[in-house]
């Protein structure tokens, strides 16, 4: 029985399976976890400071050795429901060398929270670093934001987000742009899906946080990427996202031969796709 387009229950469950759709994850995982020890033990890093009040409302910042530098905060994946800031520090090698602070931010997790708790904490955490980033030699005129997967989801829920209305001491444009990878912006297949076993969200919950029903209320640009070898459904995403919000989106980049996983990596490969997107996208570097 159909469920959701032509799949069946089964069928959607395999299109939001990862794992199940790009074989070598657990080399690339691996990967990530020696990439983010030798970044742990490289450079400075702050750990654990509270942006809100729950016990999961805190971030890790490595800062830039430059007062007054460009500062990107990273949002994990794990499906709203695993995986710690710990986990990807390896995004603060990636722009290390054009002397960036880097925020790593953890969050409170399904189902324990709801999907409504973790946009709001990820808005909590941004209106700190805009408060409190030149601490750590963050420029909080100067703030970029990257997720990835279900990270990517909470950096574009972002965008729908009036910083005026949710704080009036903010400044209206406090993002300056947002590059979202491989993520999730339509919710209602992963509601109907296996990953809602965990999550237990209801459809309202779905379609409130979908930023496909959502109107961006912010004007940073948006740069869309998503690997070309990821299921039918994670290409859709982004396509239902660069067709809904076309005055924001700067580039949906559908990049060749990489997957779910291998795509988070390529941040790190000064010459590759995604990294020189970024690049522009932060005015930074050779590629700004």
């Amino acid at each position: 029985m159909q469920i959701y387009k032509e799949y069946d229950k089964d069928a959607l469950d395999r299109q939001y399976n990862n794992r199940l759709n790009a074989p070598d994850h657990e080399q690339h995982l691996q990967q990530w976890e020696i990439l983010s020890r030798e970044t742990e033990k490289k450079y400075p890093v702050t750990k654990n400071i509270p942006y809100g009040e729950l016990l999961d409302e805190k971030l890790d910042i490595f800062p830039s050795q430059q007062p007054h530098s460009k500062t990107l905060v990273f949002i994990h994946g794990g499906y709203w429901y695993k995986h710690t800031a710990p986990d990807f520090y390896l995004i603060a090698e990636a722009f290390r060398s054009y002397e960036l602070t880097t925020v790593i931010i953890d969050y409170p997790l399904m189902p324990e929270f709801s999907m409504d708790q973790l946009v709001l904490s990820c808005q909590r955490a941004i209106g700190w670093v805009y408060k409190n980033i030149s601490q750590y030699n963050g420029n909080p005129d100067q703030i970029y934001v990257s997720g990835h997967s279900a990270g990517g989801h909470l950096a574009s829920m972002m965008m729908t987000t009036d910083w005026r209305e949710f704080n009036n001491k903010l400044s209206a444009d406090l993002i300056k742009g947002i590059c979202a990878i491989s993520g999730l912006y339509n919710l209602v297949p992963i509601q109907l899906c296996y990953v809602n076993d965990v999550l237990k969200m209801d459809t309202a919950t779905s379609l409130r946080n979908s930023p496909v029903q959502l109107r961006p209320k912010t004007n940073c640009p948006l740069l869309l990427a998503v690997g070309a070898d990821e299921s039918a459904e994670y290409l859709v995403q982004s396509r239902e996202l660069f067709t809904a919000w076309p005055d924001q989106i700067i580039k949906l980049l559908e990049i060749p031969g990489l997957n779910h996983f291998s795509i988070l990596e390529t941040m790190l490969d000064h010459s590759s796709t995604l990294h020189k997107a970024m690049c522009r996208l932060m005015n930074i570097g050779n590629d700004k």
